[in-house]
């Protein structure tokens, strides 16, 4: 009888343990947002400390799904209008205002990203980045001046002159012609006028999501890089980097510096570039800017154990992705860190050399990837994780 007693205090004292938890877990693609996986693994949390204090923030790395994961976890709104699409034609596109009303969140994958163009349509040479540029045009004219842009998946590789053309720029030939759009236009370029440039993006400031550290030109540029993936062939990617080249140079005589060495300056296709050149923009790595707009250290000062993951766990999510980030952060402030996910391969090992002290994968039993891909499956599955590893804690 004392024996029994004795568990039951000892359990009674667990649940009434003071215990602070931050969760922070990434979408898990196809299954559940960053907010829905989070309140998951709050819920398993509470079945063992009831009281404890448990912060849920929407993560994400700047990329796909980050407008989302923002809106919905910090408050927001969505903004939808139709742009011009990577090879012209028009496509429905959205951009988030945050609940500061003051702060704008847009991917550029929205107007010019890689998969609203078919394998067989690619072509560089004509894909434009106007679209974006509309975007931001249209948060201007509606009074926003802070902006957080995330500029991965895209299909182009103008170097950003079709946004910077929406925005008021002109690219003239020698002729005093419009140079066009894409890849082809960059070296037709002889003069740049920025007389019709907004005014008002002289206010704004942007900070740009961004975690390629390529320069604008060479074997490690955008053309280079990345080129073959939107469709460049080999035999063209010394005439486009030449005409990069070119358009780099004349714009280093227009504005009086260069930045096409620039880290990052390579971005989706010249994008890092151009947003360096003409918005004097900041390019930070996507989980520091993730985490700095959702007060990250503020909360993470007070917990003892983060929450972290992903779908999928492996080498990958080990060289940066955003559950390392999260994990390298909270180790600052010495706390905990454990992360779950759909799936973890061998190689997630390295996350363990990484600051993700312990991670579990949540999928309970036997059963197809539809079957666990399904949102209240996989809700359920994080929960029943979480409880039974926090009942170790």
């Amino acid at each position: 009888m004392q024996s029994e007693h004795c568990k039951v205090s000892l359990l009674h004292a667990c649940k009434e343990k003071k215990m602070d938890v931050m969760v922070l877990i990434d979408s898990f693609k196809g299954s559940m947002t960053s907010m829905e996986a989070g309140n998951a693994a709050r819920d398993g949390v509470l079945r063992v400390y009831p009281h404890a204090n448990v912060t849920v923030c929407p993560l994400a790395d700047g990329g796909e799904g980050t407008t989302d994961a923002l809106i919905e976890g910090l408050g927001g709104r969505k903004v939808e209008l139709s742009v011009t699409g990577p090879m012209g034609s028009r496509v429905k596109a959205y951009y988030g205002i945050l609940a500061d009303e003051k702060t704008v969140v847009m991917e550029m994958a929205q107007a010019a990203g890689i998969t609203l163009v078919e394998e067989a349509q690619r072509n560089p040479g004509k894909a434009t980045t106007y679209g974006v540029g509309e975007m931001i045009r249209d948060a201007v004219s509606r009074g926003y001046r802070k902006f957080i842009i995330g500029i991965g998946g895209s299909a182009t590789n103008d170097g950003g002159i079709g946004m910077l053309r929406a925005l008021g720029v002109k690219f003239l030939t020698k002729d005093g012609e419009e140079a066009g759009e894409g890849a082809d236009a960059l070296g037709k370029i002889h003069f740049v006028s920025l007389e019709h440039l907004m005014p008002e993006l002289k206010e704004c400031d942007f900070q740009i999501a961004c975690d390629v550290t390529n320069p604008l030109c060479g074997e490690k540029g955008a053309t280079y890089i990345y080129g073959k993936q939107k469709g460049i062939r080999e035999e063209e990617m010394p005439r486009i980097d030449a005409d990069m080249k070119h358009y780099a140079a004349i714009t280093a005589e227009r504005i009086g510096v260069d930045y096409a060495a620039r880290e990052g300056a390579g971005a989706a296709g010249g994008m890092g570039y151009a947003f360096i050149s003409y918005l004097g923009a900041r390019l930070v790595p996507g989980i520091e800017l993730i985490l700095d707009v959702i007060h990250f250290e503020e909360e993470a000062k007070k917990a003892q154990i983060v929450l972290t993951g992903e779908g999928r766990l492996d080498l990958q999510t080990a060289m940066g992705k955003a559950p390392v980030g999260v994990a390298r952060a909270a180790k600052k402030y010495g706390c905990k860190v454990i992360a779950f996910a759909g799936s973890v391969t061998k190689e997630a090992t390295a996350c363990n050399d990484n600051g993700i002290d312990a991670f579990f994968p949540i999928v309970r039993g036997v059963c197809t990837l539809e079957e666990a891909m399904q949102r209240e499956k996989a809700m359920e599955n994080l929960t029943d994780s979480v409880e039974q590893v926090f009942r170790l804690l």
